[in-house]
């Protein structure tokens, strides 16, 4: 009994010792942000104040009044060169999935995307903070999963729905044709258990809000004569402001965070509709310039105003939650809002008359920059203020494409982005701490042709005819075509372009597979991976079963408690590979003697596994991530940048060729035995940091001032954390690390 005691005892301590733990990292991990997404539907990139309506202002000029999204760019950052879609459902899958249009399912608009254009597959934004415990709600035009029918739609396919994705509250429009109109009779709701993929349709009215008027603003009115049948971004917009308030409240008394993404379907046409709301022009009475303006502009801008009145009413909801006049609940600090369009405004009065593209040539569904650059705000207080990248107020060059939110929103939330997307997050050049990736290219679709930017110079490729080249720096407006001067240019943007399948025809899309080999068999084998099959209601939409090919995403994860081994003994071309396995199944893949393995936008190598080289070759147009519990090993040839914050296991005398850089993180670990060539050759920058451990081979007693070269690199930053740069091999023998811009250097001591 006393045993029994004192055992329950300890188990109690330790249990109260686990606690402490937790609550101690709790503490010491800073709070995630809440992430506050405005999304607007067909709004040009000149269509804000930095981007081109103050200096219209300045020069007397009519504009369209968005007061509160330019205090958001005054207190935030402009994204000047930020990237969307030609169209409406591209946009919205890459915004959601992180995958360009060369390999997005829904790459341009198709009557069928409303019924499957998100895959039960494909990892969302939704799914990715719900799974990391945030509240999720999204509110607007989703655009998937429903039929058109105005009167009793129906769901299609459950698979693509916004709560399939991750997203709890939702008042929605499933069908982009139903949303051609603002006066929608119903719209679908969650949560709803019991109902069809947890959505129910439920009348658009403003009932639900009768008790509580819209805020005193211009462009809002009381329900004084207002419709029976809402307009619904007013509904949305509605849902939205509660969301936000109880969920700031939440944020206050818990820390839970919120995503909340307001994706309305202002300014998309019609326009005229927005004439049926009581004062509908409020906001521009005193303006002369306005009643100058066509019919149709004063309707667009009307619409605009009142969406940006809407945000204003959401906003203030972060800085009072609970709306009691007292702003010591706010929330606005630690929360990142974004306010961005799908893609680039339309031809029409809009643009002659107010400049919605900002000069910018071409329309909505055209590749040049009008059609796809678009109005792009971020604003957190807590980060974005005078941190090293960005400061509030500013303008920036940087390019920003959609599909980066993903991977961004992704590591706010502390979690690991999907594998394989074409985003690149930019949280370090928010958070101003970290090393920023760089994003190498944006990709674009339409009917026009395809395009490529990397840094200042953007390729087109028509569907007929020569491509054309311009400098986005010197030439915004597309005006001058360069492809007669850099031929080389030309050649190798147009390579690239056409390896990120835009040739595809409509409907093509990545595969995700799985390892499903015994431990010694061969990667090679299409037997040995799975099958990928999409289907809805007996329908087959997309089938892989061959072997494995550049455009699969390929996991090798090991949930056995018995170690696995998958050998690579000849190329593997995919279009990404993460390989994983658990505490007591370790994952290993090995390369053999001249074996390619290809991941042309990751490769990644988790915890609890290992890529083992033998004289093979890894390539990436981008990188290899290790982490921390991950392991590259042995020699030979690696093309890309190396992020390394697991173990770089050097053991073999013909060394490692890294053709990129490398990066080590704090947690990482260089292991190497010493021989008399260099462990390792970075072509690139070698930035270093964690710890360095060495031993010597066979029985080696080297006499003091010997020296080896454990690097050599285009260029070195950074140190290892080992004490008075001093370490000691595993059989005692104490050397000296030793520095230079191009190499590392042990000396014995």
């Amino acid at each position: 009994m006393k045993t029994a005691i004192t055992l329950s005892a300890l188990c109690l301590n330790l249990a109260a010792l686990c606690l402490n733990l937790a609550a101690i990292s709790a503490v010491e991990r800073p709070p995630r942000p809440n992430i506050l997404v405005f999304y607007v539907d067909d709004m040009g990139w000149g269509s804000i104040g930095p981007n081109g309506q103050a200096a219209r202002a300045q020069e007397g000029l009519p504009v369209v009044k968005t007061p509160n999204l330019d205090r958001l760019a005054a207190d935030g950052v402009n994204f000047a060169r930020g990237y969307g879609c030609t169209v409406c459902s591209p946009a919205r899958s890459s915004l959601q999935t992180g995958f360009h249009q060369g390999h997005t399912f829904a790459d341009r608009n198709d009557p069928d995307n409303a019924k499957k254009a998100i895959r039960a597959d494909d990892l969302s934004i939704g799914t990715v903070l719900s799974r990391a415990g945030y509240t999720t709600g999204y509110w607007g035009k989703w655009g998937y999963g429903g039929s058109k029918e105005q009167q009793d739609p129906k769901i299609l396919n459950v698979q693509t729905l916004p709560t399939s994705h991750g997203y709890q509250h939702v008042l929605a429009e499933l069908h982009h044709v139903r949303a051609h109109t603002f006066f929608q009779p119903t719209l679908w709701k969650a949560p709803a258990d019991d109902s069809t993929g947890g959505l129910k349709l439920v009348r658009n009215t403003m009932q639900p809000f009768q008790n509580e008027l819209f805020p005193a603003s211009p462009a809002l009115q009381s329900h004084v004569d207002y419709p029976t049948t809402a307009y619904c971004d007013d509904s949305y917009a509605m849902e939205a402001l509660k969301f936000v308030r109880e969920q700031g409240q939440v944020y206050q008394k818990t820390g839970t965070p919120f995503h909340a993404m307001l994706a309305v379907q202002i300014p998309h046409a019609p326009f005229g509709e927005i004439t049926s709301l009581p004062d509908w022009n409020a906001a521009y009475q005193d303006d002369q310039q306005f009643q100058t303006l066509s019919p149709q502009a004063q309707q667009w801008a009307a619409m605009v105003t009142r969406i940006d009145a809407h945000f204003g009413n959401i906003l203030a909801a972060l800085e009072d939650p609970n709306n009691d006049g007292d702003t010591s609940d706010s929330v606005a600090d630690n929360t990142l809002v974004l306010f961005m369009s799908d893609n680039g405004g339309p031809a029409g009065k809009n643009n002659t008359e107010l400049d919605a593209n900002g000069g910018l040539r071409g329309n909505k569904g055209t590749i040049f920059e009008g059609g796809i650059r678009v109005p792009l705000v971020m604003r957190w207080p807590a980060k974005i203020h005078d941190n090293s990248r960005l400061k509030s107020g500013s303008s920036t060059s940087r390019v920003v494409d959609v599909t980066d939110l993903l991977p961004t929103f992704s590591d706010l939330a502390g979690v690991a982005a999907p594998v394989g997307i074409d985003g690149v997050s930019i949280a370090p050049t928010l958070t101003g701490d970290g090393v920023q990736r760089k994003r190498q290219f944006v990709i674009h679709e339409a009917k026009n042709g395809q395009s490529i930017i990397r840094g200042r110079h953007k390729l087109i490729r028509p569907p007929r005819g020569s491509a054309q080249l311009y400098d986005l720096v010197n030439d915004p407006a597309e005006q001058t075509n360069i492809t007669a001067r850099n031929p080389k240019l030309v050649k190798e943007l147009n390579s690239i372009l056409v390896a990120e399948r835009v040739r595809e025809p409509k409907g093509f899309a990545n595969t995700y597979h799985s390892w499903s080999g015994k431990t010694g068999q061969s990667t090679a084998d299409a037997q040995h991976w799975t099958n990928y099959i999409y289907e809805n209601n007996g329908i087959v939409y997309q089938k892989d079963d061959g072997p494995p090919r550049d455009s699969w995403i390929a996991t090798i994860d090991n949930t056995t408690k018995q170690p696995n081994v998958a050998v690579g003994n000849s190329d593997l071309e995919l279009l990404a590979l993460a390989v994983s396995g658990n505490s007591e199944g370790l994952q290993t893949l090995q390369l053999g003697e001249g074996v390619n393995l290809s991941g042309r936008n990751e490769i990644r190598i988790s915890d609890h596994a290992t890529i083992e080289l033998a004289g093979g070759r890894i390539s990436t147009q981008r990188w290899i991530d290790i982490a921390e519990q991950g392991q590259l090993s042995g020699h030979g040839t690696v093309s890309g940048t190396v992020d390394n914050r697991g173990k770089l296991k050097l053991a073999q005398p013909k060394g490692l060729s890294i053709r990129g850089n490398l990066r080590l993180g704090g947690t990482s670990l260089v292991s190497a035995v010493l021989h008399d060539q260099s462990s390792v050759t970075v072509y690139g920058t070698a930035a270093l940091a964690g710890r360095l451990e060495v031993s010597l081979q066979g029985d080696t007693h080297p006499e003091p001032g010997t020296s080896y070269v454990l690097m050599s690199a285009g260029s070195v930053e950074g140190q290892f954390v080992n004490a008075q740069n001093s370490i000691a091999t595993d059989s005692g023998v104490r050397m000296r690390v030793e520095y230079s811009v191009s190499g590392v250097t042990l000396t014995v001591e």
